[in-house]
């Protein structure tokens, strides 16, 4: 055994981490990666995978107009300044090299969507694949991992880092140290501990967890042991419409395309323009449930995506000719659903002002046959962490770095605000997953090699 066991130890196998071995790897210097779990993926893997580009090559083919400076306007308008400012412009200008990066250096099979622009996006600029699951990306990741030969050890969990003289050295996994240069932690955030969530996202500790259990926060705890700097730790994504029972994500293009949220009273509670993870405090005051109202045109589109389709086969996608008849199918009340639509409709032909200030009407008015679907809140990932800098190395709060100490994805501090909900924009945490994974790997390799 030499000084060390590998170059670069990767602590997680989601997007981030998987990443983060590929550009390594590729770079000249060896790596493996643990996973604590027993199956790769995390949230990357229950995600939509995906991923804004702005300015990429795809974008040009499709006539669409855009750069970094408008991401980051963007961004900026959604979230507002945060503890990562920088971190938001670093991730704009890596955008585009990122998806070209995935789909024309890799080979993974993700396309630019222009069905739809999502929460914060003024222009198309989502790369993901054509199912829109977030595994199918994982899948070639994973893909491309086996064909390096990169190790990949699932149900390993790491116990500690290993810390000398303030620079990390590896970690103890399952109870046996392992040597490294340098780490990558790429685990993911702490949604999964509700200790830590009621400590910092107390707004959102009520609501149910959907995302991955291994996001039990260990990267905010490891943090926190070595002097590390944490930030936006009150940064959250929520999401608006959970089908129920069936637990999937009702696609948000079924809102934005001019669909509306409504509670039992058939009343609608606020501005539905807020997204779906701003959007999500707004239902949780509803009580348990809340039902999405949209219209056939509106399916259709949201049919592209497999999830999305698997629901309605389910039977979770319920039909009817007038917006009383809906209330035959849920526990709404029929004849105030039908006013609402009435109001609403009004206010998308221009006829009347929208009682919450929507703007953005898409598809609507709403026309039958009309459908609805039950819905309930819920917490999807943190966005607080580990402070990082351009490279993806961990920083004290003195902004020097933390030596041989990287960081990305859900264990670093993300780019959607400081605190809440509101901040988040589609994309915004496989951006810094991958991103970030990739920067650290390619810097690791830079120290290393030269």
């Amino acid at each position: 055994m030499t000084d060390v066991d590998t170059d670069l130890l990767v602590i997680g196998a989601g997007a981030c981490g998987l990443a983060g071995a590929i550009a390594a790897h590729d770079s000249g210097i060896s790596v493996a990666i643990v996973e604590k779990l027993a199956r790769p993926g995390g949230n990357s893997s229950l995600s939509t995978g995906s991923v804004p580009g702005a300015g990429s090559r795809f974008q040009r083919d499709a006539g669409i107009e855009d750069a970094p400076d408008r991401l980051v306007a963007d961004l900026l308008a959604t979230a507002g300044h945060h503890d990562a400012d920088g971190l938001t412009r670093r991730m704009a200008e890596q955008s585009a090299p990122l998806v070209e990066w995935l789909i024309d250096d890799l080979g993974a099979r993700m396309e630019l969507v222009t069905a739809y622009k999502h929460v914060g996006h003024s222009v198309p600029r989502l790369h993901a694949p054509r199912s829109r699951r977030g595994q199918d990306l994982v899948d070639d990741l994973l893909g491309f991992v086996a064909d390096r030969g990169i190790p990949l050890a699932v149900g390993n969990p790491v116990d500690r880092l290993i810390v000398e003289d303030g620079a990390v050295q590896g970690a103890v996994v399952a109870g046996e140290p392992i040597r490294a240069s340098k780490v990558l932690v790429a685990t993911n955030g702490f949604a999964g501990n509700r200790e830590m969530v009621a400590r910092w996202c107390p707004e959102i500790a009520p609501a149910e967890y959907f995302g991955a259990l291994g996001s039990t926060g260990e990267a905010a705890s490891w943090g926190e042991e070595i002097g590390a700097a944490l930030g936006n730790m009150g940064a959250y994504q929520g999401y608006a419409a959970v089908a129920y029972p069936q637990g999937s994500l009702l696609s948000w293009t079924t809102i934005e395309k001019g669909g509306i949220l409504v509670s039992a009273d058939g009343k609608r509670f606020g501005n539905e323009d807020a997204g779906y993870s701003g959007f999500a405090p707004n239902v949780m005051g509803q009580g348990e449930m809340a039902y999405a109202v949209y219209d056939r045109r509106i399916h259709e589109i949201a049919a592209q995506e497999e999830e999305y389709a698997e629901l309605a086969e389910m039977g979770g996608v319920r039909w009817a000719d007038t917006p009383e008849g809906l209330a035959g199918h849920m526990e709404v009340d029929g004849a105030a659903l039908a006013d609402t639509v009435t109001a609403y409709n009004a206010a998308a032909r221009g006829a009347a002002a929208d009682a919450f200030g929507r703007r953005k009407f898409e598809l609507a008015p709403l026309a039958a046959p009309f459908a609805i679907v039950r819905v309930k809140p819920g917490l999807f990932h943190t966005q607080g962490g580990l402070m990082v800098d351009a490279d993806a190395r961990v920083l004290r709060p003195d902004g020097s770095v933390v030596e041989n100490l990287f960081a990305g994805g859900g264990a670093a501090a993300g780019i959607s605000g400081r605190t809440g909900a509101g901040g988040y924009a589609s994309g915004n945490g496989l951006l810094t997953a991958l991103a970030l994974g990739r920067l650290a790997g390619l810097r690791a390799a830079r120290d290393l090699r030269g």
